[in-house]
Formats: structure tokens, sequence, C-alpha cells
């Protein structure tokens, strides 16, 4: 499905003599910087009805004419798979993403996706870059996710998490007793070894700051608050992870599940039988890409972390 456009719009006085790419980012605001130049390049943005390389500076006046095709960037199928949302405007859905669900099709999940799902709810999101989503929580994670229902809804939100603006909170259980919050920043990157999994690096990382405050301790166990400044793949497992606090139920970056000494049948059960890890995105806050105003949501703790929480403190105490 194809969607024609047919705009127009003056330079003004305070664009003079600026580059042609540069100009049309500013009157366009609704479109990528390299959707503009691929539509400059391929003649379907023009000056004065002629053809210019986007580098090339314009001057006041000049009447920019944009005749063009905004195609589908997204090729998967709609699917009928229910979507929590607990938000929904023309630019943006925050909505609540249960565990188990995968956001974007990938090997060995080619459908029955949050896009998927997406594509359902609203065709039209099939033109935006990866049909809206702006980041990601693990298909075992649940919580709160914003996507992007206009191209300039996704340029703003890119723009915020770039800009470490958007503020994501989260809550998790970790094997372990915490004295107090903390800081952990580390660069972060493929794992040199495994590279399904990610890691902590001296060299070659890219930055990664994830901040923890303890909300619960147990006798071996730890229920914290966590706000990400970074959003790196798999970044709270791996830091936790690192700080030798990893995440109940992480098969990955755990490994078996620690029992504590003398445990009681019902928590060493429960432990053991806790099916992913124990992490929920449950605050989001954000500056609205039209409006301009900061909003925030929170969403509520999941059953299966509300019922392990109650375990330890009958069990771990």
């Amino acid at each position: 499905m194809t969607q024609k456009i047919d705009m127009q719009a003056v330079v003004p006085s305070d664009l003079d003599d600026q580059r042609f790419d540069q100009i049309a980012a500013q009157l366009f605001p609704d479109f990528s910087r390299s959707k503009l130049q691929g539509w400059i390049k391929d003649g379907q943005l023009t000056a004065d009805g002629k053809v210019f390389k986007p580098r090339e500076k314009l001057f006041a006046g000049t009447t920019l004419d944009l005749q063009a095709e905004l195609e589908d960037e997204v090729s998967m199928a709609p699917e009928d798979i229910p979507l929590d949302i607990i938000f929904e405007d023309d630019d943006i859905i925050v909505l609540n993403k249960p565990a188990g669900l995968v956001v974007h099709p990938a090997a060995g999940h080619p459908s029955g996706t949050l896009v998927n799902a997406l594509l359902n709810h609203l065709p039209e999101m099939a033109q935006l870059p990866r049909a809206g989503i702006v980041h990601r929580l693990d298909m075992d994670t649940s919580g709160i996710m914003v996507v992007a229902k206009t191209l300039l809804a996704h340029g703003s939100l890119v723009n915020q998490l770039q800009e470490r603006t958007v503020t994501r909170e989260y809550e998790a259980v970790c094997m372990g007793v915490m004295i107090g919050g903390g800081t952990v920043d580390k660069q972060m990157g493929r794992h040199p070894k495994d590279r399904k999994k990610m890691a902590v690096l001296e060299f070659g990382g890219k930055p990664a700051i994830t901040h923890y405050r303890v909300a619960e301790r147990f006798a071996s166990h730890t229920h914290v608050y966590v706000n990400l400044e970074t959003g790196r793949t798999h970044q709270i497992r791996v830091h936790m992870a690192h700080i030798k606090y990893p995440l109940v139920g992480d098969a990955v970056y755990a490994g078996r599940p620690k029992i504590p000494k003398h445990a009681e049948m019902p928590l060493v059960d429960g432990l053991r039988a806790f099916p992913r890890q124990a992490l929920h995105a449950r605050k989001l806050k954000l500056i609205h890409p039209r409006s301009g105003k900061t909003m925030q949501w929170s969403v509520p703790t999941p059953q299966d972390l509300i019922d392990l929480l109650a375990l330890l403190r009958q069990y771990d105490r």
C-alpha cells in the first residue's frame, strides 16, 4: 500500500543560504532526514521546479515541492493478537506488553509478534520504519512500551531516546542481598565468544548506564527498581549479573537457579519454576512528539511477579 504525498513550502528568511536537506528537514518535519535526502536525489523533492543536490544551498523565497509516494517499510502480515493499550492518540500508542510476546519478527519468530498485532490494529503503520517500533523489550520481559503512529512521532521518539530524555523505570527481583542502590556504568557489546549474548566489555563497547535502588530486601534476594539512562540490548540483565546480582529466572545470564540454604520446599519449587527473567517495565515518561508536553504512564506489577514477591516474603525472611 502506498500513500501519495503532495506538499509545498517556501523557504523563510531565517533558513536563507542553508543546505537543501537541512531546510527540508525544518519545513517537512514529519519525515526523516534520510527519507528527504532520498527524495531530493530522486527528484521527488524539487526547488523552484528544479532538481538540486542535498548539499546545495538555497535562498529565502525558494518554493519546495514534494511529490512523492510513501511505500510500506515492512511486509509482515497483520495478525489478530490482543493489545493491552493504555493510551492512544493520533501520534503514539502506549501499551503493556505481556511476557512471552516477541516485539519484532526475527529468526525463530517469523510471526505472532507485537509488529503483527500493530499492523492488524492499524495497517498504515506498515509505512513506518519497523512499524513504529522505537525501542524493544525482550520476549520474556513484560511492561510498558511506546510505539510511533506517524513519521513525526517516530523521529521525535528516536531523538529523545538518543538524547536520553526518555525515563524508563523497571522492577526486578535479583539473587543476593543488596546493601543499597547504585549505578552500573559499564560499556556493553556482543559477547566475544557467544554472539547470541551481550556482555560488559572493557574496550570497544557502547556506553551503558543503569541506576538501581532497593525496594525490598529478603534473606537471599532483593526487589529493586531500575532506571535506564541508555537502552542497550539485555542491559539490565547483563549489568545486574556483572555486579553479582543476576535476575531470578534469567537462564542466559544467571545460570542455574541459586537456591538459598535450608530453603523450604515451596520456595525451592517456586524459584525453580519461575518461567522467565523477573523483569517488568513499570513506568515511562517522555515528551509528546506533537504537543511538546511531558507525559507519563505506569502499569501494574504482573501477577507472576506478585506471586514471586509473596513467596519471598513468606519463605525467604
